[in-house]
C-alpha cells in the first residue's frame, strides 16, 4: 500500500491532511465529499487520524478513495481496464487453429495463464515480521454515519476456504466492531463466504477460520468484488490482470492471505453464535436494518510498522465504488455476452447504484427478443439481482450520452412493452416488503410504437389541473419535448398513490409518464430524483398500468401498502460536523456541491 501511495502522489492523485482528524465521522465525511468531485477528487491520506471520545491519536494513517478516478483505478491494474476487457473478449473468441502461426498464437495464449493461479509461500515467508496488535482498539477504524451502530471494517478482504480447503474465496462483507476482539461477519446469503459457513455447520464444525487482510496491493480489494462465478477464487483474477501471481502466506488458522498486507486479521467464526449486526448506511444510499449475523472471534492481530489502514465510505452516489464498478462493468461485458451473445453493451448509472438500474444496447432480431434478454439476464450470476432495465436496439445513441440516449427511450416508450417480473434482488434492498426476493421491470425501448399524442401544458397550469384534484405540494415536467415526458409531483401522501393515480387519470391527455414523491425531494435535481426513484420501488407493488398510462410510487411505504418492515432513513453528512470541518480549513465550503448531490439531505 505505501508503494501505491507513493505513485498517487506522483500522478497528482492524493491529498495528505496532516491535521487530526475524528475516526468518528469526520474521516468519512470528508472522503464522502471528496469522492463527489469525481474526475477532480483525490485519494486522501490521513496521517494524524484521532477518537476525540476516547482520547485516543492512532499511529496508522488511513487511506480514503484509493480508486478516486479512472486513472486511478488503472494505475492499480498496471495497464488499463479497457485492455482487460479486450483481453477476454480475444479469449472468448479462441478458435481451434488451422496454420502453423494460428498455432504459435494459441499456445502462447494458453502459456500465459500460468501467472494466472495465486502462489503460495511458506511458512518462512509468514507474517512473524510483523508487530502484533492487542486489539482491534489500535487499529483507526470509522464510524461513517451518525446513526450507525458503531465502527466497522470498510475494506477488509475476508479470505475463507471450504472444509476440504479445495476452494478458496475472497469477499468484501461488512465487519463491525463488537469487542475488543470481535468482529460481526456481515455476508449476505448468497455470497460464498456464506456457504462455506453453512457447510462446516451442517458437517457439525463450531468453528470456521477466517482471515482478514487490509492494505496490500489495491488490486486485491477490487478483487473481491469482482462478480465471478461461483467456486472461482477471485484471486485468479489478479493474476490474469498482473502477468504475475499473487503471492500468499499462511495465518495460523490454515487460510492464505497476500503477503503484502499491510494488516492481517486472523480468527474464526463461531457457528453457534450471532448478534445483533446494524444498523449501517449502506451502498444504496439507506441505513439497511439491524439483524442477526455471525460473530468472528479474533485470535491474532498482525501490523507492519508502516502499515496504512485502507477505508471506504458508502452512501447516497457517486462514490468511491462507482470507479470499481466501472472497471468491473467494462471486464465483465466479454464474458456476459457468452451468455447473451446479442447482447453489444450495458451500463451501471452510478445514480442506479448497480443493481437498480441497467442500461442495455442489444442486436434485436426477432420479435419479444428484447423480452427474452431480460429474461437471459435475470438468470447470470450477479446479473440476477437487477431490480430495473432498459433495452435499447443497437442504432441507439451511446449509453454514456444520457442527453441522447434518455430522449431516445423516451420517444419510444409503450407501457405494452413493459415486462414486470418477479426475483431475488440484493438483501441490501429495502423497497421489496421481503428480504431477498421482490420485484423487476425491463422496459423494451427498441422499436418505434404508435402511441396517441399528448396535449402538453406548461408546469404551473399542468399543476394547477392536479391540484383541482389531489392537494399537491410541486410538480415539474422533464423532457417535455418527447413523446413520454416525465411527470414528476411532490404531495404529502394521505391516501395510496394508486387510488390518486385513479383520479388523475381524467387528465390524461396530458401525461402518460407520472411519478410520485414524498416531498422532502428535489424536483431541480434530476440526478438524485433518480436515484431515489430506483431504491424506492419494487416494481410487482409500485408499478400502475391503466389506459395505456404509467404511474410509479416512489414515496416511502407503510403498513397500509402491504410494508410491514421500517423504512430506513437515508444517509446524509452531519451538519455540525461539517461546519467545524469548515471552520478548521479542513474542508472548502462548496454550496453548490452540497447542494447537488444533497450532502446534508
Amino acid at each position: 500500500m505505501k508503494n501505491f501511495i507513493q505513485v498517487l502522489k506522483e500522478n497528482n492523485l492524493l491529498k495528505i491532511i496532516e491535521e487530526p482528524v475524528d475516526v468518528d465521522l469526520e474521516i468519512a465525511h470528508l472522503a464522502y465529499i471528496e469522492a463527489k468531485k469525481e474526475e477532480n477528487g483525490k485519494a486522501l491520506l490521513f496521517k494524524n487520524p484521532v477518537d476525540k471520545k476516547l482520547e485516543k491519536k492512532y499511529k496508522f494513517p488511513v487511506l480514503m478513495n484509493t480508486f478516486c478516478n479512472q486513472k486511478a483505478l488503472n494505475l492499480a491494474f498496471g495497464r488499463d481496464f479497457n485492455e482487460v476487457a479486450d483481453e477476454i473478449s480475444k479469449l472468448t473468441k479462441l478458435h481451434i487453429p488451422t496454420n502453423f502461426r494460428a498455432k504459435i498464437d494459441f499456445f502462447m495464449n494458453l502459456l500465459s495463464f500460468k501467472n494466472v493461479p495465486p502462489k503460495r509461500l511458506g511458512v518462512n515467508k509468514a507474517l512473524y515480521n510483523y508487530e502484533i496488535l492487542n486489539s482491534l482498539k489500535e487499529l483507526p477504524i470509522l464510524k461513517t454515519w451518525e446513526d450507525d451502530a458503531g465502527k466497522f471494517i470498510t475494506m477488509g478482504q475476508v479470505y475463507t476456504h471450504n472444509l476440504d480447503k479445495t476452494q478458496n474465496n475472497l469477499g468484501m462483507y461488512r465487519l463491525q466492531v463488537s469487542g475488543e476482539n470481535e468482529l460481526l461477519m456481515h455476508w449476505q446469503i448468497h455470497k460464498d463466504g456464506a456457504n462455506f459457513y453453512h457447510e462446516y455447520k451442517k458437517a457439525g464444525f463450531k468453528k470456521m477460520p477466517v482471515s482478514v487482510a487490509i492494505g496490500g496491493d489495491p488490486l486485491y480489494i477490487w478483487c473481491s468484488q469482482a462478480p465471478l462465478p461461483k467456486g472461482i477464487f477471485e484471486l485468479l483474477l489478479y493474476g490474469f490482470i498482473k502477468k504475475t501471481p499473487a503471492k500468499l502466506t499462511p495465518c495460523n488458522n490454515g487460510v492464505f492471505v497476500p503477503f503484502d498486507s499491510d494488516i492481517v486479521i486472523e480468527g474464526y467464526v463461531d457457528l453457534e453464535e450471532f448478534k445483533i449486526e446494524g444498523p449501517f448506511g449502506d451502498h444504496t444510499g439507506f441505513y439497511t436494518p439491524a439483524e442477526l449475523f455471525p460473530v468472528m472471534k479474533v485470535e491474532k492481530i498482525y501490523a507492519k510498522k508502516d502499515a496504512i489502514y485502507q477505508a471506504t465510505v458508502v452512501g447516497k452516489p457517486p462514490l468511491e465504488d462507482r470507479i470499481m464498478g466501472l472497471g468491473t462493468e467494462r471486464i465483465f461485458l466479454p464474458l456476459l455476452q457468452t451468455s447473451v451473445p446479442d447482447l453489444i453493451d450495458y451500463k451501471m448509472p452510478e445514480n442506479g447504484v448497480f443493481h437498480n438500474l441497467i442500461l442495455a444496447k442489444i442486436d434485436t432480431k426477432y420479435p419479444a427478443h428484447a423480452q427474452q434478454i431480460m429474461h437471459a439476464l435475470w438468470g447470470v450470476g450477479q446479473m440476477s439481482f437487477v431490480k430495473h432495465a432498459i433495452f435499447v436496439d443497437k442504432d441507439a445513441p451511446s449509453l454514456d450520452d444520457y442527453d441522447a440516449l434518455i430522449p431516445y427511450i423516451l420517444n419510444r416508450f409503450c407501457v405494452q412493452k413493459l415486462l414486470i417480473s418477479e426475483g431475488i434482488c440484493d438483501q441490501l434492498d429495502h423497497a421489496s416488503p421481503n428480504s431477498c426476493f421482490g420485484g423487476k421491470a425491463g422496459l423494451d425501448a427498441c422499436d418505434k410504437n404508435e402511441i396517441e399524442e399528448l396535449e402538453i401544458l406548461e408546469d404551473e397550469k399542468l399543476f394547477e389541473l392536479f391540484n383541482s384534484e389531489v392537494e399537491l405540494f410541486a410538480l415539474k415536467q422533464f423532457y417535455k419535448e418527447c413523446k413520454s415526458p416525465i411527470v414528476c409531483i411532490l404531495l404529502d401522501k394521505k391516501e395510496r398513490n394508486s387510488q390518486v393515480f385513479e383520479r388523475l387519470l381524467k387528465f390524461k391527455k396530458h401525461f402518460r409518464i407520472l411519478v410520485f414523491l414524498d416531498t422532502n425531494n428535489k424536483l431541480e435535481n434530476p440526478y438524485m430524483l433518480v436515484w431515489r426513484v430506483v431504491n424506492n420501488i419494487d416494481a410487482k407493488r409500485d408499478l400502475f398500468i391503466k389506459e395505456d398510462r404509467l404511474a410509479i410510487d416512489a414515496s416511502a411505504k407503510n403498513e397500509t401498502e402491504g410494508y410491514t418492515r421500517a423504512w430506513p432513513r437515508q444517509t446524509d453528512c452531519n451538519e455540525n460536523v461539517i461546519k467545524d470541518l469548515i471552520l478548521r480549513n479542513i474542508l472548502d465550503n462548496d454550496p453548490q456541491l452540497f447542494k447537488k448531490f444533497e450532502i446534508m439531505g
